[in-house]
């Protein structure tokens, strides 16, 4: 994937994003807190979870309710930043993959591979900047 990314802007959409983001996490029911935790649910980096495997209804709704508070957060920066939903999410994909990752967690990269966090960075796609 490659993103036109404006960097000035989306430094400081990811910083305001990464807020929102964690905001929608931490009003979601235990469910997604447990599935983070085991590994079922995870990171991506396009800037939204994603299931590593079989989930409940029930689980699933709940992703998905917080999926859309991020995409509405996404949608508001990119609008006052005039840069893409895309590059908003995908920036704070790449934040998220930086920074909020716990080890033993899983997250997806873009070459579709799930993987779980270890003691060593993440290493992050190319439109990331790397590290």
């Amino acid at each position: 994937m490659m993103y036109d990314r404006k960097p000035i802007a989306l430094a400081a959409i990811a910083a305001l994003a990464l807020g929102v983001a964690g905001a929608a996490l931490a009003q979601s029911a235990g469910g997604v807190a447990a599935a983070l935790a085991n590994g079922s649910v995870g990171e991506q980096a396009d800037g939204y979870l994603g299931f590593r495997g079989a989930a409940s209804d029930g689980l699933r709704a709940e992703v998905e309710a917080i999926n859309i508070k991020r995409r509405a957060a996404y949608t508001q920066l990119a609008a006052q930043r005039g840069v893409t939903v895309k590059d908003v999410a995908a920036t704070v994909g790449c934040e998220t993959l930086q920074t909020r990752v716990q080890q033993g967690r899983a997250y997806l990269l873009p070459d579709g591979v799930w993987r779980t966090k270890g003691a060593d960075p993440i290493t992050l796609p190319a439109y990331c900047g790397g590290n």
